[in-house]
């Protein structure tokens, strides 16, 4: 009797051991919510089981400018084999902003510059800081069970190639 009570309450230390060191381990999943510019919420929840890729930026920027084109031609090729790209916008929303942009401003911007994918707003920068963006324009990657995938990726290399760029981390997650 002695020795099965000693088993059970090894085996219960053992598994409270183990699934307290990977909680700790493993950094929650985000949970986030923005809006398209067709008035659909996009949030992390329903983006599980997907890899996701969000480029934050502004319209106002110039190096936004060049960064999406690098983002359709991403979501071009990546875009097959099961990858969300979404553009997200940090301009303003409140008019009194400096940095303001309407939502047909936006859609303006995606279409001068070739964007076909869904734009999203981050207006108050509150997603963007919760996944350690700080600069514009940045890149993040998300992983089928919602977590952030390694540092987000700031900056641009205007000539660069953004495909080329994300590929190995992109490909690890596929």
């Amino acid at each position: 009797m002695y020795l099965r009570v000693s088993r059970f309450f090894v085996a219960t230390m053992l598994l409270i051991v183990f699934a307290t060191a990977h909680a700790a381990l493993g950094a929650p999943a985000i949970d986030f919510s923005l809006r398209s510019l067709d008035e659909r919420t996009v949030t992390g929840q329903a983006l599980r089981g997907k890899v996701v890729v969000l480029a934050f930026g502004a319209a106002w920027l110039p190096l936004s400018r060049a960064q999406v084109e690098g983002v359709q031609k991403l979501a071009d090729e990546y875009g097959k084999r099961g990858v969300e790209v979404f553009w997200v916008s940090t301009d303003s929303d409140s008019e009194k902003s400096k940095n303001y942009a309407a939502d047909d401003q936006l859609r303006a911007f995606a279409r001068k510059h070739g964007l076909k994918v869904a734009v999203l707003r981050d207006p108050d920068g509150q997603v963007s800081k919760q996944m350690g963006v700080d600069q514009l324009p940045a890149l993040v990657i998300i992983d089928r069970q919602g977590d952030v995938s390694g540092a987000p990726i700031g900056g641009l290399d205007p000539s660069g190639n953004l495909t080329e760029k994300l590929a190995p981390r992109l490909d690890k997650l596929l």
